[in-house]
């Protein structure tokens, strides 16, 4: 039987720049997703239906119930904090 064994990453500290990255990419998660759907020929409904290919979330990270905009946020924040706990370094530059 399958037993997931994600990294450890609970001594990883988060400061608030790393927050609103975190943010930044959730929602890009999203968006990524929902162009991916669309591009499948899915298209927005008010339930999911795999065989109609409606969903729906196929609407604006803002607009999302707050259930689903913390799951993203979760997924993100994790893989920042897994990218700082194998010892990389996340650093803005100026100009973006």
């Amino acid at each position: 039987m399958y037993k997931p064994n994600p990294i450890d990453t609970k001594c990883i500290l988060i400061n608030d720049d790393i927050l609103t990255l975190s943010e930044t990419l959730a929602k890009n998660t999203h968006e990524v997703w929902s162009a991916n759907r669309i591009a499948d020929g899915w298209v927005f409904g008010d339930v999911r239906d795999d065989n109609k290919k409606t969903h729906p979330c196929i609407i604006p990270f803002e607009d999302l119930p707050e259930s689903e905009k913390e799951y993203d946020r979760a997924t993100s924040l994790e893989t920042i904090k897994v990218i700082l706990s194998l010892g990389y370094v996340i650093e803005k530059t100026t100009g973006h």
